[in-house]
């Protein structure tokens, strides 16, 4: 037990016991924080014509994988249960196409003025994002792999800045 207590004790959301628990954010200063996350869908490159084309089935893909992804931002502490709710000030998303990998990146954005951070809802709004494009195109190309989905940014708060290498 005492090797699990020496684990758990670097981790924020354990308590001494080793218990789950929400941290307590309550002595923190407001800063302004932004956290920027990416991830990327690989498909058949029909699949991403399709895409390209605005002649999917359902609709305009990146338009309504990026609506989706912003509505998850703001959905992440139901979906994380030890996330902190937050008041979210900007939320940004991007798509780009890469057709020479027959891929697309999803870049997001999130940022508040709070004590807590927003890597959780940038992740969560690439996740989003991307399942998104998943479920729209899934009829046509089961086999779309997402990958490298990561924090590439954060700014704000008592540990500052800190970008991906």
């Amino acid at each position: 037990m005492t090797e699990n207590n020496s684990a758990t004790s670097k981790l924020t959301h354990f308590d001494q016991t080793g218990q789950a628990h929400m941290v307590d954010v309550g002595n923190k200063n407001d800063t302004h924080r932004i956290a920027i996350a990416s991830g990327c869908i690989r498909m058949k490159a029909a699949t991403l014509a399709l895409i390209q084309s605005g002649t999917a089935k359902k609709g305009d893909v990146l338009s309504i994988a990026r609506i989706a992804a912003i509505m998850a931002t703001k959905r992440t502490s139901d979906l994380i249960p030890l996330c902190h709710p937050l008041a979210l000030t900007r939320v940004t998303v991007d798509f780009s196409i890469d057709e020479a990998n027959a891929s697309i990146a999803c870049n997001a954005q999130a940022e508040t003025v709070g004590k807590t951070g927003v890597e959780m809802e940038a992740l969560t709004a690439v996740q989003i994002g991307l399942l998104t494009i998943y479920d729209m195109c899934k009829a046509v190309d089961r086999g779309m792999v997402i990958t490298d989905v990561r924090v590439m940014e954060k700014h704000g708060g008592k540990s500052g800045d800190w970008v991906a290498e």
